[in-house]
């Protein structure tokens, strides 16, 4: 299973949209500095997630999310003011 999850920094309220197999090791791997983007945000918090059943359709997901209309979607979805860039 592949999954599609929202990231939320709790030092800067910024969102962060990716997709991996291991979600909690992905975490663990944003939260320790490993990614360019997000080492500068750090702390990040799992705010959502979903299971998809391969890389195509994560991908997929993961992209309709950085849309407009994804980005309304989970709007929605957590209730927040501001979206994933």
């Amino acid at each position: 299973m592949w999954y599609v999850y929202v990231l939320k920094s709790k030092a800067s309220g910024k969102f962060y949209v990716g997709m991996s197999e291991e979600i909690e090791r992905r975490l663990a791997e944003h939260n320790s500095g490993k990614s360019k983007f997000t080492s500068g945000h750090m702390p990040w918090e799992l705010v959502y997630f979903e299971q998809q059943q391969g890389s195509v359709s994560a991908r997929k997901r993961e992209k309709y999310f950085k849309t407009a209309a994804g980005k309304k979607f989970l709007k929605r979805k957590l209730g927040e003011g501001s979206l994933p860039d």
